[in-house]
């Protein structure tokens, strides 16, 4: 499941999912928060502080949609990897932290905490890659170990690289994440 940043739709991760995995079949919904115009998955009252009932919200509303499109297109939905890039991933942590049995696993390029759950899940089987920009102006690297720190304290298998960038995606962000994820799928 592809899912974009701020300002982006539902065909902006298209090449990047099949530049991960050219066989998988994508799945790639549009945010339905509007931001100026633009599109997101949940609405934020400022940069970097989000409106948590929205996002809560928006969180279950995208899981339930993820469920039916299991059984529409008659896939396992333990088989969802997400792939989110910034307001994206951070919806993908959020399904990781409010309904874990949705993904297996999660490629997270531009992370932070979306919020603090009020029931630790259970992540145990649920694999990581986190991708984050040592100079990204938007997401402190605080926040991404932040993120780290709780996916790890729910169980995940976690694994964070900080690359030499700012809030862009980079070759290398591609390339690590698409290592990493031939040796999760298999």
């Amino acid at each position: 499941m592809l899912l974009h940043g701020t300002g982006g739709n539902e065909r902006d991760l298209i090449p990047l999912g099949h530049e991960l995995d050219p066989d998988a079949s994508l799945l790639s919904p549009r945010g339905k928060s509007l931001e100026n115009g633009m599109p997101r998955f949940f609405r934020r009252l400022a940069e970097g502080v989000f409106d948590l009932e929205d996002l809560q919200k928006r969180t279950h509303e995208l899981a339930d949609f993820v469920v039916g499109a299991s059984q529409h297109y008659k896939f396992a939905i333990k088989q969802t990897i997400a792939v989110g890039y910034s307001n994206g991933a951070n919806i993908a942590a959020s399904m990781l932290l409010l309904r874990p049995k949705i993904l297996s696993a999660a490629v997270l390029f531009r992370a932070m905490v979306p919020l603090i759950p009020e029931t630790k899940p259970d992540l145990r089987p649920v694999r990581v890659w986190i991708g984050a920009g040592s100079h990204d102006p938007i997401i402190p690297a605080s926040s991404t170990k932040d993120l780290v720190e709780l996916l790890r304290v729910a169980g995940a298998d976690v694994t964070i690289r900080f690359f030499q960038s700012g809030h862009e995606l980079t070759s290398d962000d591609v390339d690590l994440a698409r290592e990493w994820l031939t040796k999760v799928v298999g």
